[in-house]
């Protein structure tokens, strides 16, 4: 069979071909189209990519491989990507659009957090701790809890944060 004059095999493959160049322009570009998705979850830029290259490519494959009516290939490589993209939506596009992944704190989630003094904290003034995280150190502004001296090193405990000052008071380790 033949589509404007040429193969059914050169269609899927140049289909194939550009499916991969607009999805490669996807990587950089989806931003632009994230909310296309968002009220009919089929029509997924993703999803639409995917499915026209997953056509394309078992149709390629399956012209190649077997001696079927190309209408008959045609179909059973859009019966293939649609069950292709519904594996993809609900095990790869709903867990990835669930999942929560952040860096970002706020200063009053390190309540409770242990610090390190790299500026001595003087009696009714302020110094500075560096606090460990899983994203790296921050570096923050503290003043003793009751106007206390707390010397370089010493560990302290962040009881509490207001306007960006952190109060803490010298950390003093449960032991048996």
């Amino acid at each position: 069979m033949e589509l404007f004059g040429y193969s059914m095999e050169q269609v899927y493959f140049f289909i194939l071909v550009l499916m991969a160049a607009i999805t490669f322009l996807y990587l950089f570009f989806g931003d632009v189209t994230e909310a296309i998705g968002e009220g009919i979850p089929f029509l997924h830029p993703t999803l639409v990519l995917a499915f026209f290259t997953l056509t394309s490519a078992v149709g390629l494959v399956l012209e190649w491989v077997t001696d079927w009516n190309s209408w008959l290939i045609l179909i059973a490589a859009m019966v293939a990507a649609v069950i292709l993209d519904i594996l993809i939506y609900f095990f790869v596009l709903i867990p990835l659009a669930s999942a929560e992944v952040s860096l970002a704190y706020t200063d009053e989630s390190l309540a409770g957090q242990v610090g390190q003094v790299i500026v001595p904290i003087p009696a009714d003034g302020y110094g500075e701790i560096l606090i460990e995280t899983n994203n790296g150190n921050l570096a923050k502004r503290a003043t003793g809890l009751e106007n206390e001296d707390i010397a370089y090193g010493k560990t302290v405990l962040i009881v509490e944060v207001e306007e960006g000052t952190f109060y803490v008071k010298e950390y003093e380790p449960f032991k048996l």
